[in-house]
């Protein structure tokens, strides 16, 4: 399968509120069904319990709905971890979407800001993650991303992602008919995996941006999950 450069309808600016609203939902119960956050947990958990650490910061480039943050900051209360998060999300619907869910969540800040240009200082932050957003660019684009978030985190870059399969593309196009009628969704679900990378392409982008060791996992269903480690060894 090819890879496809076709811009997706949620990145559109002039995207249907009510669309992009309902497609956040049904990206929620995707992310929860398909393993979104396995590799995440699996690295942030032994970062922070090999440095021991009581807190941490975060920044979550591309937040969407927020679901990702919600989902750590819900595990780091339940192991007595103090977490600090900034959520950015440029789509002032998404923003506002995100800004609703995250209203009893005192750790979480929303803001409206572009991922190429980080609002923050240098090492603001512990972590820096891209989840579900990075195939949304090219190659040159991610390669840009990551060394601007080399520059605001501290310890580590982390990425979970889509991997380009045919079976991935069918399996997605197939679900999206069953259980949808959001145009959106149904729309954007399958091309997300036509723009995705294969799991030696991601390693391929990981080398290139040239921000440090990367460590690469590849979980099924068609998951990618990264940790680059930001001028140093894996500890």
């Amino acid at each position: 399968m090819r890879h496809s450069e076709e811009k997706e309808l949620m990145d559109s600016p002039g995207a249907s509120p009510r669309l992009l609203e309902g497609d956040l939902g049904n990206l929620r119960a995707l992310n929860r069904v398909l393993g979104a956050k396995r590799g995440i947990f699996k690295f942030l958990s032994s970062t922070v319990e090999q440095n021991r650490m009581r807190e941490f910061s975060l920044l979550d480039v591309g937040t969407g709905s927020a679901d990702i943050p919600i989902a750590i900051v819900e595990w780091a209360r339940k192991r007595g971890l103090a977490a600090r998060i900034v959520a950015l999300e440029p789509h002032p619907v998404t923003a506002a979407v995100a800004r609703r869910r995250v209203a009893y969540y005192p750790e979480i800040a929303i803001v409206r800001a572009d991922g190429f240009t980080p609002p923050f200082k240098p090492g603001a932050f512990d972590f820096v993650l891209a989840s579900q957003m990075l195939h949304h660019f090219s190659e040159d684009e991610i390669t840009a991303l990551l060394r601007a978030w080399a520059n605001t985190a501290r310890r580590a870059l982390l990425v979970s992602d889509l991997v380009r399969h045919p079976l991935a593309y069918l399996g997605i196009k197939l679900i999206t008919i069953l259980f949808t009628t959001n145009v959106m969704t149904r729309v954007d679900a399958p091309l997300s995996v036509r723009r995705a990378y294969t799991v030696e392409e991601w390693r391929k982008l990981f080398r290139r941006a040239g921000v440090g060791p990367a460590e690469v996992l590849a979980l099924f269903p068609f998951r990618v999950f990264a940790r680059l480690w930001l001028g140093r060894e894996p500890l």
